[in-house]
This record gives structure tokens, C-alpha cells and sequence, in this order.
């Protein structure tokens, strides 16, 4: 249901509020903190006549398009315009490859060459002046400022509009921003000006050059000018952060070609049904997600992964949306359309992602609260020390230096310093198969000195397969795996799939089960033909009283190979070892290998036996393991390590890794694992592999270190440019900065950050 903010008046889903406050038995919803706050102070000062405003009604089907600030993300609107906080324009929250021109870049590029062209003769009568040294003003002063007033009132009053709205609504929610500045400081020259020109006998003659008064016209236009132009800079440049979204909605073909009743149809992508066989020939784009049924083919799958080599896929293979075909062709079942696919979810993703916080935002955040009223006092100070102690004519002097100091400091710089670096890392990991769901993750993985991997599925490839059995008591090896395969059957664990996939191969008939009883993290026990069996590790064996010493020699041998070895047990003795081996992916050595050159302690967490796990860390050159962990043993692990001081990634793919990848100051998820552990994760590698991991931390610090680059250009502009423009040097060097200068710089340091921002897509990782 849609609300309307009682403070801003700006139309908000119900979901979307960010708290409600009950009021005389109304409840009311709030956009913002800001909004919710000042309700609470002086609510009766927003309910007047005009507080109630009914929503809109409902206008055909689909969902309606609203628009965020990319500085208070928290503001959210049906409709563009400016945000009540900070007064920059709202955006789309959600990019589309259809999205049409940005109407706010539209209007201030109209805005902008409309004034440009009215401000240029005001500029070029006191550029005229000057080079001629004042002879225009002697001989035609009053008509001078005549046509000053007429030029500048449409391009300040018409073209600078919008800043003035914004300065108003910032007075209004007591938000004082940039726009605040910017009308105090244009308003106080144009208001001198026009009284200077209609009423010049109201100041002294010491004031007037041949019964002229010298007026700012030209600086309350041409800063308008200026400003204008930083905002259409502006805009443009946040047009390019949202690139990488659009590169990856372009991926998805728009058509899709189905087999359907012994023929094939082109149907576009969103009539795509699960369970639709689609074809995809040489050179074509995969529509949508799914599995291979016929045929094979190389896939690109650089797009979505970030790895440049194509993937061999063949039946049973899992193809992705948007990813490119080679040579062959292939004939899929989707399984996964709409927004439910891989690409749709990464869209989402890092749209969410650019627009959360990162913990160094509040710096800025705290800083810009207190920013406006401190540089407003520096330009009273500035204007009281001119008039009482500057040199004539003290009022021209003191209401330069003012204006100069409310222009040169803009806030804009400060804000947008965090926001723009973390939209464009975002989408630039995004290319390279790296989703960062929240900047709090990106800001603390540069921070991480300690990784801890799940070896299935992370370390190897999470497909175990038996490859020995040794049978004792007098079976055979059919016999064992038989038995084994048959107890196993009803399970989900990877082993079990490894043991009933080589049963299915050799074509072994199984048997029913009984009395089923499975232990978590130690194995089965059940009956066959009322016999009672059990399978599992050492633990599972002591538990049904069956001794493993008197094959504790092959176990071990077994272990310092790498397996896995599972026991099986008759009644209450060991009659058989299956030894299962998960490869270990390729690229992991390299992977381990990158790591530790990024200076990390790399730590293996695995349910595996104490020797086996070893046998894994030392061929992979991991620094420690923890082995014999249960399911819930990762997370108490990954919180020891916490107390030690350490600052831990957890990277993981199953379900059981999901509180350990919550609870770490860095979740990882494979995205080749559960939904469950992608949700709990701040990263998820779409990949699957852990160079990904190396590909983060490399995102991380760049994007980091982008942002501190930002805040110190705009925390050193503003050190340098605030004093100087109040005349600092002007004791030393007789320099003081006129206006337009300081709104030339403004413009400047806005669009420096935005540009340097901008410098991360070029990132290599």
C-alpha cells in the first residue's frame, strides 16, 4: 500500500518505509531516518491541511518504476525529482536496457545552454570593462547594470530554479546541502545587484563609480552558469556507474528458440516455460537456464565468470542464461527462467549491492551533518571581517568573500566520494564473476588476514567418487558395495552418491532396508535380511561396537593417500573399507598459491579423518586444518579463530556452511552451492572456484583505496579552498577569489571524484 511521508510528502510503499510513528491513533510512514526524527519532534508543525495526501491510483499492470538516491538510499520515490535530504536527482533503482533518456539530464542541459547564452553578454560587458580598465562602467554604468539585471533574472530565477526548490526543501526538512550554498550564495549577489541598480542612492558614495554601483550580475549568473554545467557532468558521469548492469542485461538474447511437437518456434525470452526444450546453434546466446538433454559444445562462459576459456558441455551438463555457444549445437531443459536465473539474480545482486553502505560511509555522513551550518558561520565570519576591517569599499569586498565561501564549499564531493566508488567496484566485480552483496563485505575483506574453506566443494570438485573397496570376513567386493550401496540409498550425502553411482554402474541389485537410523556426521545403521549392518567413520564403528583395529593398517594406508574411507560393519564387526577420493579442483593449487602471496593464512575445514585431511593440506600447502569437524562444528570453529584476533573469511557451498558464512566477518559463497549459503554469504563467486577469492581481495583493496582517494580530495579541497576563499591570502599576496572562481572549482571537485570513481571498471583483476 502506498503512504505519504508527512514531512517531504514523498509517496512511499508501505514495505519501503524505514519506520512508522503513531500519532493521535494515525499511523504515519517515513521515506527516511531524517523525516521520521523531525516527526517526532514537532509532528503537529507537518499535519496541517495539505499532510494527507490519498495515493495514487492504480495504473495498469506491471510494476511501477521508483527512484532512489544514490546518496541516501533510504529515499526511494514513484517519480523522479530531487531527494529531500540531499537534493541531488533521484535515479532508477532498477536499471533496464529500455530505459530512456535521464529527463533530469535532459532539463539541466536545456537549463544549461539557455543560460549559457543569456549570461554570456552580462559576462563579456565585465570582461570589457576590465581589459579596458573601467572606461565602460565611467561612460555607461547604469545601462550596464540595466542589462545585467534584464539578462541574469531568467537565468538565475528561471534556469537556476531548481536549485533554489532544493535550498527551499532543505530549509523545509532542516537537510542543509549543497543546494543550500548555492542559492544563499547566488541569492545574496543577485539581491545586492538589483537593489545596487534600482535604488543606488542607498549606498554611501564611496561605494559608486560615476553614480554607478558596481554590481554581481555576472557572478550570479555565471556561477548558475557553472553550476549547471557540474551538474550535467555530474549526471552523465553517474550514467556510466550503472554501465555494468546494462553490459549484463544485454547478455540475455531476446528471442528463444523452443522445440515444441516436432517443431522449432522463436518465442520471445519472457514466454519461456520450465520445462521447455530449447535449441541453441552454433554461435547463439543460451536464453535461459538449464540442462544439456542432446548434443555438445563449448560454452563461453566468460561473461557471467570472469574465466576467458569456453566449458565443454555435454548431456547433464547445467548451462547458463546469456553465456555464448561454440561450434555445436545443444538441446536444454530449462529449469530456471524469468528472474529466476543466474544473470537475473546477479542484476539483482549488484543493483542491491550499489546501493548499501560501507561502515567508512558514516564518516562522511557524520562530517556533512555538521559541514553546511560550519561553512554558512565561516561565510558570516568571512563577511563581518571584510566589512570591519577590509579596504574599500568594505560592503563589495565583505559580500565577496561571503558569496565565494557559501560556493567553493560544496558538500556534493563529500557524499558522493563512498556511493560512486562502491557502485562502480560492484559492477565491476560483477564482470569478472565476483557478487558482492553488501559494501560492508567489500570494505571488511581488505581487512581479512585469515581464510577458512570447506574442502568439498570449495577446495575440490564436490563430486567424490569410490575408487577402492576391500572386502574381509570372507566377502567379495560386489558383496560389499552391495551392501553399502543398499544402506546408503536413502541418503543425500556426496559419499553416498559416490557409492550408489558405482552400484548403478556395475549394475548391482540392491536391497531392502529396515530399522533405519542415520547419525549426523557419523554414518547409518540399519537392517538387511534382519541382519544389522552399519556404515560410517570410526565413530559410527564405535557406536555399534564394532572395533576397527584389525584393519587400521589399510585405513591408514588408504588415508595417506587422500581418501576418505568409510567403514561397513556386520553385527558388531568390520567386514569391509570403501575408499572415496574428491578430486581436487585444478585451478585450487594456483588459487592457494595467489592466496598466500596476498599474505593469507589459508585454514581447511573438513568432517574428514584426521589423516586424510592431512594428506589434503600438505599436497595443497595449507597453512593449518581442523578435521573431524561436524556440521555444527564449523561455525564454533570460525568463532575460535574470531577470539584469537584473527579476522576471518569463511568460503563455502553447502547448507551446513551457512552459519559459519553468516558469522564470519566475510561470507564467501561458491555460486556453484546451495541457495541457502549464497543468501548467508556477503560474496558469492559465480564461478565456484577460489581464484575468485583472489579476484575479490584484489576488488576490495582497489575500491578501498579508491574511496579514501575520493574523501581525501574532497576533505583537501575543502581544507584549501574554504580559507583561501575567505581571504586568507589576501594579508600575504593581495589574492582574493572571485565567485566565479570558487563555483568553477566546485564544479571541479565534484566531477574529479566522479572521474577518479569511474577509474575502477579499468580495475584488473
Amino acid at each position: 500500500m502506498t503512504h505519504v511521508d508527512p514531512v517531504c510528502k514523498m509517496e512511499i510503499e508501505e514495505e519501503d518505509s524505514v519506520g512508522t510513528h503513531v500519532h493521535e491513533g494515525v499511523t504515519y510512514y517515513f521515506c527516511a531516518e531524517v523525516c521520521l526524527e523531525r516527526f517526532r519532534e514537532h509532528p503537529d508543525q507537518y499535519l496541517g491541511d495539505e499532510a494527507y495526501v490519498p495515493p495514487p491510483p492504480e495504473v495498469g499492470e506491471g510494476e511501477k518504476v521508483q527512484y532512489i538516491c544514490p546518496m541516501d538510499p533510504e529515499v526511494i520515490s514513484d517519480g523522479p525529482g530531487a531527494c529531500p535530504v540531499c537534493g541531488m536527482a533521484l535515479e532508477p533503482k532498477v536499471v533496464t536496457l529500455e530505459s530512456g533518456p535521464n529527463p533530469e539530464l535532459v532539463d539541466m542541459t536545456r537549463r544549461f545552454w539557455l543560460a549559457a547564452a543569456l549570461a554570456f553578454p552580462v559576462f563579456a560587458l565585465t570582461m570589457g570593462d576590465m581589459l579596458t580598465g573601467g572606461s565602460l562602467m565611467m561612460r555607461w554604468g547604469s545601462l550596464i547594470n540595466w542589462i545585467g539585471l534584464l539578462f541574469s533574472t531568467p537565468v538565475v530565477f528561471w534556469a537556476g530554479r531548481p536549485f533554489f526548490e532544493r535550498a527551499w526543501a532543505s530549509f523545509v526538512n532542516r537537510s542543509p546541502n549543497m543546494f543550500t550554498l548555492i542559492a544563499i550564495g547566488t541569492g545574496a549577489a543577485f539581491l545586492f545587484s538589483v537593489v545596487g541598480t534600482l535604488a543606488p542612492g542607498l549606498f554611501p558614495e564611496s561605494m559608486r563609480e560615476h553614480g554607478a554601483i558596481e554590481t554581481y550580475f555576472d557572478t550570479a549568473a555565471v556561477i548558475t552558469v557553472l553550476v549547471l554545467l557540474g551538474q550535467v557532468l555530474e549526471l552523465r558521469a553517474r550514467d556510466q556507474t550503472s554501465s555494468a548492469i546494462r553490459q549484463l542485461l544485454g547478455l540475455a538474447p531476446k528471442m528463444a528458440r523452443v522445440v515444441r511437437d516436432d517443431d522449432e518456434v522463436d518465442i520471445p525470452l519472457d514466454q519461456v516455460r520450465v520445462g521447455d526444450l530449447c535449441r541453441v546453434r552454433p554461435g547463439e546466446k543460451v536464453p535461459v537456464d538449464g540442462v544439456v538433454v542432446t548434443g555438445g559444445s563449448a560454452i563461453d562462459e566468460s561473461m557471467v565468470t570472469g574465466e576467458p576459456m569456453p566449458v565443454e558441455k555435454g548431456p547433464g551438463a547445467r548451462v547458463t542464461g546469456g553465456t555464448i555457444n561454440g561450434t555445436g549445437t545443444i538441446v536444454f531443459r530449462a529449469d530456471r527462467v524469468g528472474r529466476e536465473t543466474l544473470l537475473a539474480q546477479i542484476v539483482q545482486m549488484v543493483s542491491e549491492a550499489q546501493r548499501s553502505r560501507a561502515p567508512i560511509q558514516r564518516l562522511a555522513d557524520r562530517i556533512s551533518g555538521y559541514f553546511v551550518p560550519a561553512v554558512v558561520f565561516v561565510a558570516i565570519v568571512a563577511f563581518v571581517t571584510w566589512l570591519a576591517a577590509g579596504p574599500d569599499p568594505r560592503l563589495a569586498h565583505a559580500l565577496v568573500a561571503g558569496v565565494a565561501v557559501l560556493i567553493i564549499a560544496c558538500p556534493c564531493a563529500l557524499g558522493l566520494a563512498t556511493p560512486m566508488a562502491i557502485m562502480v567496484g560492484t559492477g565491476r566485480g560483477a564482470t569478472a564473476g565476483v557478487l558482492v552483496r553488501q559494501a560492508e563485505a567489500l570494505e571488511r575483506l581488505e581487512q581479512v588476514d585469515t581464510i577458512v574453506v570447506d574442502k568439498t566443494g570449495t577446495l575440490t570438485e564436490g563430486r567424490p567418487a569410490l575408487e577402492v573397496i576391500r572386502p574381509f570376513a570372507g566377502l567379495h567386493e560386489d558383496d560389499v558395495l552391495r551392501i553399502a550401496a543398499s544402506l546408503e540409498q536413502a541418503s543425500e550425502h556426496p559419499l553416498a552418491n559416490a557409492i550408489l553411482a558405482t552400484a548403478r554402474t556395475r549394475q548391482i541389485a540392491l536391497a531392502r532396508v529396515s530399522a533405519f537410523h542415520a547419525l549426523p556426521g557419523h554414518g547409518i545403521e540399519a537392517e538387511i535380511d534382519d541382519v544389522h549392518y552399519a556404515i560410517g567413520n570410526a565413530a559410527m564403528m564405535a557406536h555399534v561396537s564394532a572395533p576397527v583395529d584389525i584393519v587400521a593398517a589399510d585405513a591408514d594406508a588408504l588415508r595417506l593417500e587422500g581418501y576418505t574411507v568409510m567403514y561397513l560393519a556386520r553385527l558388531n564387526r568390520v567386514v569391509g573399507l570403501l575408499g572415496v577420493v574428491d578430486p581436487v579442483k585444478q585451478t585450487t593449487p594456483e588459487a592457494i598459491a595467489a592466496l598466500h602471496a596476498e599474505g593469507l593464512k589459508i585454514v581447511m575445514l573438513t568432517g574428514d579423518n584426521t589423516v586424510t585431511a592431512r594428506a589434503v593440506a600438505t599436497r595443497l600447502g595449507l597453512d593449518d586444518v581442523w578435521a573431524e569437524v561436524l556440521p555444527t562444528g564449523k561455525l564454533a570453529a570460525v568463532q575460535q579463530l574470531q577470539r584469537q584476533g584473527k579476522v576471518v573469511a569463511m568460503a563455502g557451498d553447502g547448507i551446513n556452511d551457512a552459519p559459519a558464512l553468516a558469522e564470519a566477518a566475510v561470507g564467501i559463497a561458491m555460486g556453484t552451492g546451495t541457495d541457502v549459503a549464497i543468501q548467508s554469504a556477503g560474496i558469492t563467486l559465480v564461478k565456484g572456484d577460489l581464484r575468485g577469492i583472489v579476484r575479490a581481495r584484489r576488488l576490495s583493496r582497489a575500491t578501498m583505496r579508491n574511496i579514501r582517494q575520493n574523501l581525501f580530495l574532497a576533505f583537501v579541497y575543502n581544507a584549501i579552498g574554504v580559507p583561501v576563499a575567505a581571504g586568507l591570502l589576501y594579508p600575504f599576496t593581495g589574492t582574493v577569489i572571485s565567485p566565479i572562481w570558487a563555483s568553477a572549482a566546485m564544479t571541479f571537485s565534484s566531477v574529479s571524484v566522479i572521474t577518479n570513481a569511474l577509474r575502477l571498471r579499468r580495475t584488473q583483476l
